[in-house]
């Protein structure tokens, strides 16, 4: 039994298809309202708020993935993320199962810097990056206490098809689809880091089946030949045959509008990594799967505004 823990988003959609094809079909898939990805899913409802609620979702699993999301509340996630990873490691550690858990970049260093796991420390900037670097600590400190079998695997900003969420897709490719003008954050001309979201599903995936991947952080694989939001808007351009013009706004501009609105506000403390560029490396990845096929910019890109 292969367990996904917040298995509504698309990370865990993509997940249960990977896991379905490639490895098992007896995939558990627990959330709220869960819905069947695969015909032979099993569905519990659980809020993994709830200790028992959470131990009786992993009872039975022999590996279970922590995808789960919230909106950008950073209240919310001080009070939620916190408690589901305690729920989580508690319960692991009573049924004896693995760990898997998707990880973001938040509490990096919002610099140029290359980006390398194991190596680039954390520097919290703001609310919602502390929250992430508070859970990612603690289930280290459990891995490394040998208390838990566990893997850290931690990806970019997404990008991708269905309802994948990320402002490289609201604000860029979402608008570009609907013949919208894009808005671009801050500077149109640094070099991004995004992940293609079904490849992190699948890389994922795939880490939590290879017994020697765990005790260890693994960056998710992304095409490294990376590109500014003007190269992107530029395909885009190309392949729906018309020109398009965009707009960039100065992070000034977030910083304003977070004095007087609320989600501008969440969003303002991301901001200053979009003026430098982003250089998430993934080598440590291909060179242990070298025959992973990681999805180009321009595939991507091709897929969704098409």
């Amino acid at each position: 039994m292969q367990t996904v823990l917040g298995a509504n988003g698309q990370i865990g959609e993509e997940l249960a298809r990977y896991l379905h094809e490639h490895v098992t079909q007896d995939i558990r898939l627990v959330g709220r309202n869960p819905a069947k990805v695969n015909e032979s899913d099993e569905l519990v409802k659980a809020d993994l708020m709830d200790a028992e609620a959470t131990s009786r979702a992993v009872a039975g699993s022999e590996i279970v993935y922590l995808t789960v999301g919230l909106p950008m509340d950073s209240a919310m996630w001080e009070e939620r993320f916190p408690q589901m990873m305690e729920n989580t490691i508690a319960a692991v550690r009573e049924h004896g199962a693995k760990l898997v858990f998707f990880d973001n970049t938040y509490m990096y260093p919002q610099t140029a810097a290359l980006q390398v796991e194991g190596r680039t420390p954390f520097e919290p900037r703001g609310r919602k990056a502390a929250v992430r670097a508070r859970i990612a600590t603690r289930l280290q400190e459990e891995m490394d206490a040998g208390r838990i079998e566990a893997v850290i695997v931690r990806a970019p900003e997404f990008y991708g098809p269905g309802k994948t969420q990320g402002l490289t897709n609201t604000t860029v490719f979402d608008r570009i689809r609907k013949g919208e003008r894009p808005l671009v954050p801050v500077s149109a001309n640094t070099k991004r880091s995004l992940i293609w979201t079904p490849d992190a599903s699948r890389a994922m995936g795939l880490i939590g089946n290879t017994p020697d991947a765990y005790g260890q952080t693994w960056h998710l694989p992304i095409d490294q030949n990376r590109l500014t939001y003007r190269e992107m808007i530029a395909i885009a351009s190309e392949v729906t045959g018309r020109r398009i013009s965009f707009s960039t706004i100065p992070l000034a501009v977030f910083t304003l509008a977070g004095l007087v609105n609320a989600r501008a506000k969440e969003a303002s403390e991301l901001m200053p990594r979009y003026g430098v560029d982003n250089i998430f490396d993934t080598s440590k990845f291909t060179a242990r799967f070298p025959d992973f096929r990681v999805t180009t910019y321009r595939e991507g890109i091709t897929q969704i505004v098409s």
